[in-house]
């Protein structure tokens, strides 16, 4: 791994023991789709392990609430726990040999050289997968922070909360660039997750200073591009308007964070550890799914499945959802909720609401996970057993539960939320 200068961890250094004293984070479709929320149809009656359905509203109506299993690990630790390995014993029960998957499907491991490893999509050019994957911070609040740019080109987008019931993006692209990325705003406890299950490079603006400190101290600090530790990459544009503040016209593309990756020797082939399960079909025992809205306590989301395309469209808080690069609504092939621990920590944030504290979402484990693929639903569990793998997804059985083929939006949510509302 190519190691800093010594020069750049002295910065470093310095800007970290002030942010300690301070203890503070940065400052603060051509697809004829209506403009307006999407029809409302019948709610679907399908019976979820994990996650409450109730009739769609434009403002959500309590739903009764779904006790969420406890996952492998609630503990408030900062770090997950490292992967254990069994010792073998002679009395031990024999592995059970798994059932060969279906011929069409890809995965988990053994993608061919030209098919991207995180969508399943068939790659025109090859050769960009031999690139390292990029993760960027997006903001997604306040409102006028919309259209972004560039999250229809990303493989794979999480939302999250950030903190005052906000939600923020960490966007991660492989296969495509994309010429303008933003506004890029400040990381959060998840993303020492995010990039490391995709062996990627993590792009930045600002940290609560015991964030920022930590961040240093990784072993993937050279893969760290952000202007917190002096890094170029990153500029200012002009402001919408007159009400939007300085500290969202902070804008980047993957060209330039793949130069300076290359620059530092580290725009290399990544090298996942586990890997998803794709399939062009979708898998049995799907209910109807035509929309899907998500609660968060701060934003309202909307997903619409149009059957023409085999996409999902995004609504944010009743209003269309659009890449600021095309004008294209955002859309996706799939769409997967997350129910993980979400625990208060100690460290503050300043951007929505004085005080408010730093949120660790612990994706370790196992979990409840509910896939949205193809118009339909699949209730499930997701799976991550160790910090470098990505979060795999079964069945209510434990059977391998398949995406399909193109890109993932990730909605995380807390255990025992009861905020889904989906209709057939």
């Amino acid at each position: 791994m190519t190691k800093r200068p010594v020069s750049r961890r002295i910065y470093a250094g310095l800007s970290l023991a002030l942010l300690a004293v301070l203890a503070a984070c940065a400052a603060p479709s051509d697809t004829p789709l209506p403009t307006g929320l999407p029809p409302t149809e019948d709610t679907a009656g399908t019976a979820a392990e994990v996650l409450a359905t109730a009739v769609p509203s434009p403002t959500p109506v309590p739903a009764t609430e779904a006790v969420l299993p406890t996952p492998t690990n609630t503990s408030a630790a900062t770090e997950p726990p490292p992967a254990v390995e069994a010792a073998a014993t002679e009395s031990a029960v024999p592995t059970a040999v798994a059932t060969p998957l279906p011929e069409s499907w890809l995965g988990p491991q053994e993608f061919p050289a030209d098919v991207n490893p995180l969508t399943g999509e068939t790659m025109d050019d090859p050769s960009l997968l031999q690139r390292r994957p990029i993760a960027i911070k997006v903001s997604n609040y306040p409102a006028l922070v919309r259209p972004q740019a560039g999250l229809n080109n990303a493989d794979l987008v999480f939302e999250h909360y950030a903190e005052g019931g906000a939600t923020r993006f960490t966007a991660v692209f492989y296969g495509k660039d994309a010429h303008t990325v933003g506004s890029v705003r400040s990381a959060r406890i998840i993303d020492f997750e995010i990039p490391v299950m995709y062996d990627a490079a993590f792009g930045f603006s600002g940290a609560a200073g015991a964030n920022k400190e930590r961040f240093a101290q990784t072993d993937w600090l050279s893969r760290i591009i952000s202007p917190d530790f002096g890094d170029k990459g990153f500029y200012r544009a002009e402001p919408k308007d007159s009400d939007t503040d300085f500290w969202h016209t902070m804008f980047s593309d993957t060209f330039r964070l793949r130069t300076i990756l290359q620059e530092r020797g580290e725009d290399m082939p990544p090298q996942f550890q586990n890997g998803m399960i794709f399939s062009p079909e979708p898998p049995s025992g799907g209910a109807p799914a035509k929309q899907t809205e998500i609660g968060y306590s701060g934003s309202y989301v909307t997903w619409w499945y149009d059957s023409g395309t085999g996409r999902y469209y995004r609504w944010n808080d009743g209003e269309r959802h659009d890449d600021a690069n095309t004008g294209e609504q955002i859309n996706t092939k799939n769409v997967i909720l997350v129910a993980a621990q979400h625990v208060d920590t100690w460290i503050p944030e300043t951007e929505v609401g004085q005080g408010a504290k730093s949120i660790e979402i612990q994706i370790w484990g196992e979990g409840p996970a509910t896939l949205f693929r193809d118009g339909q639903r699949f209730d499930g569990r997701w799976h991550r057993e160790n910090p470098r793998d990505m979060l795999t997804f079964t069945d209510l059985e434990g059977n391998p539960l398949p995406l399909g083929i193109g890109n993932t939006w990730f909605e995380l949510v807390p255990l025992g939320f009861d905020k889904l509302y989906v209709t057939s």
